[in-house]
C-alpha cells in the first residue's frame, strides 16, 4: 500500500497559514490513496500463478506431475435427492467417527487441507497440490493408517479431521493459568508441539443429501481406503502395477525409495557407509554366500545402484533408473528443466571421431571471408591446416672454398696499389721509347723541392 508523504516544508507552511493549506494536504492524501487503490486493483486483476517449472499454471490442466499428485478419476456413486435430516446426520457421524483407513494420497498439514467434490475432482491437484505438500509438510504418506477423529456436517460439506486435526486441543484453555503469586499452573497441560493432523472436506456443491456410511466411504475411496488390508497391501495399492508386482515379488529396482526397499526386502543384514568422490552413500547388503548377495546403494532416500553377486558368476550391476518413469504420468519429471538452458562444457571438449567432425582450427579471417585458396579443391577444405613449404636451396657448385676461381687484378687496381714515387714521369715516355737499343733508359729527373 502506498503511504502519502508530506514534505516538512508543507507542514511548516500549514502551521503559519492555518486552514488555508489544509485542503492541499487533504487533496494530496486523497490522490495518493486513490492511486494505491488503482494499483491494488490492477495487481489483483492481473494476478498470475507460476508453477515450479516457470510456466503459467492452469487449474484446469495441471500438467504432468507425479502420480501421487495427479488429478483423481471421479467416482460414480448414486446420490439421493432428499436432503439429510437430523437422524441421518447423527447416523453418519456415528459411523464415520473414529473410523480407520489407509491413505491413498499424501495428506498435507494445515487448516485448508484437501477438498474432494462428491463425484467430482480433487482440489487442488497437480502443481498446486505438490506446492501445498512442500510448504505445509506431510501429515500422512500413502499407505499410512488414518483415524477420523472428528466429523462435522455444515453448509453442504462434510469436514473430516484426521489424526487429531490441524488445530490445538483446548485452544483457549491452554493460555489460562490458575494460582497465586509465583505458584501458577496452566489449566491444560499441553506441549508446544504443532499438531500433526490434517483436514479433508467432502463438498456436495449445495445441500448434503441423505447418505449412508457405505456411500460416504465410497465417495472418499480415491483418497482413503477403508478395506481391511495388511500394511504392505495398503502401501502397494498406491503404486503403479509394475512397481507393485516388483515389491510383492521381492525385486529391487533402481529408483526405489527406502520405504519401497523395506517392503520389498526388509531390514538388511549389514549397512556400510562409504564415499565415492564427494558423494556419500550407504551400501545395504542382503544375503550371505553361497546364496546370492545383493548390494543396494542408497543416496539420500533413493536406490542408485544394485549389484547382485552369485557364487562362480560375474556380478550383475544395474544403474539405470526404472522407477521414475513409472511414478510420473508420462515419464517426465515433476519440474522439467526449461528448454532455453544451455550447458557449456569447461575445458577440452571430447568428441566422437566416428560421428562428429573435428573442430575447425582458429583463424584470423573475418566471418564469411573467402580466400582464393578456398576455390582450389587441391588445397583442401576451407580453413584446414596446409603443410608447411620450405624454400628450395640452390645447389652449391663449390662446396670447397679453396677451389674458388681467382681473378687477376686489373691495371687500374695495380696503379692504385703502387705508390706515386714508383711511377715514371709522365713527360719521359716518348724519350724512353726512342732511345737506341743497348742503352739504358735515363734516370727520371728529380723534381725540385
Amino acid at each position: 500500500m502506498l503511504t502519502p508523504f508530506v514534505s516538512p516544508r508543507l507542514s511548516s507552511e500549514s502551521k503559519h497559514s492555518g486552514c488555508a493549506s489544509a485542503p492541499k494536504v487533504f487533496r494530496a492524501c486523497s490522490l495518493a490513496c486513490g492511486l494505491a487503490a488503482v494499483l491494488a486493483g490492477a495487481v489483483a486483476s492481473a494476478q498470475v500463478t507460476i508453477d515450479s517449472s516457470g510456466r503459467v499454471a492452469d487449474p484446469n490442466h495441471p500438467g504432468t506431475v507425479d502420480r501421487r499428485f495427479a488429478q483423481i478419476e471421479p467416482t460414480k456413486v448414486e446420490l439421493p435427492t432428499a436432503t439429510m435430516d437430523a437422524k441421518n446426520r447423527l447416523e453418519v457421524i456415528r459411523i464415520m467417527q473414529a473410523e480407520q483407513g489407509f491413505a491413498m494420497r499424501p495428506f498435507p498439514k494445515g487448516h485448508k487441507g484437501l477438498t474432494l467434490v462428491a463425484n467430482g475432482k480433487l482440489e487442488p491437484a497437480g502443481e498446486p497440490y505438490l506446492e501445498m505438500i512442500t510448504k505445509a509438510g506431510t501429515s500422512a504418506k500413502p499407505g499410512d493408517r488414518l483415524v477420523l477423529t472428528d466429523v462435522k456436517i455444515e453448509n453442504g460439506k462434510i469436514v473430516f479431521d484426521i489424526n487429531g486435526g490441524p488445530d490445538h486441543k483446548h485452544n483457549f484453555l491452554r493460555h489460562v493459568q490458575i494460582g497465586a503469586g509465583t505458584q501458577m499452573s496452566p489449566v491444560v497441560q499441553d506441549s508446544d508441539q504443532e499438531p500433526q493432523g490434517c483436514r479433508l472436506t467432502l463438498d456436495f456443491k449445495g445441500h448434503v443429501p441423505e447418505l449412508t456410511g457405505s456411500q460416504v466411504k465410497a465417495l472418499l475411496a480415491p483418497l482413503i481406503s477403508f478395506d481391511v488390508k495388511t500394511p504392505i497391501q495398503a502401501f502397494t495399492d498406491t503404486l503403479p502395477p509394475q512397481l507393485k508386482d516388483a515389491i510383492l515379488n521381492h525385486h529391487v529396482m533402481v529408483g526405489m525409495s527406502t520405504e519401497m526397499l523395506m517392503f520389498a526386502l526388509g531390514q538388511p543384514q549389514k549397512k556400510v557407509r562409504e564415499m565415492e568422490g564427494q558423494m556419500p552413500f550407504e551400501e545395504w547388503i542382503y544375503g550371505q554366500p553361497p546364496k546370492p548377495v545383493q548390494f543396494v546403494r542408497i543416496n539420500g532416500n533413493r536406490v542408485i545402484r544394485v549389484e547382485i553377486a552369485n557364487v562362480g558368476e560375474a556380478p550383475k550391476i544395474f544403474e539405470k533408473d526404472e522407477v521414475e518413469g513409472l511414478m510420473r504420468t508420462d515419464g517426465t519429471p515433476v519440474a522439467p528443466a526449461p528448454t532455453n538452458t544451455k550447458t557449456v562444457a569447461m575445458g577440452d571438449v571430447v568428441r566422437d571421431s566416428n560421428t562428429q567432425a573435428p573442430t575447425a582450427p582458429p583463424s584470423l579471417r573475418n566471418p564469411g571471408e573467402q580466400l582464393p585458396s578456398d576455390q582450389d579443391p587441391r588445397l583442401g577444405s576451407p580453413g584446414a591446416m596446409k603443410p608447411v613449404q620450405f624454400p628450395k636451396q640452390k645447389p652449391d657448385d663449390y662446396p670447397d672454398a679453396t677451389r674458388l676461381p681467382r681473378e687477376k687484378p686489373t691495371d687500374e687496381a695495380e696503379q692504385t696499389a703502387q705508390p706515386d714515387a714508383a711511377q715514371p714521369d709522365a713527360a719521359q715516355p716518348e724519350a724512353a721509347e726512342t732511345a737506341p737499343a743497348g742503352q739504358s733508359k735515363p734516370a727520371p729527373s728529380q723534381k725540385p723541392h
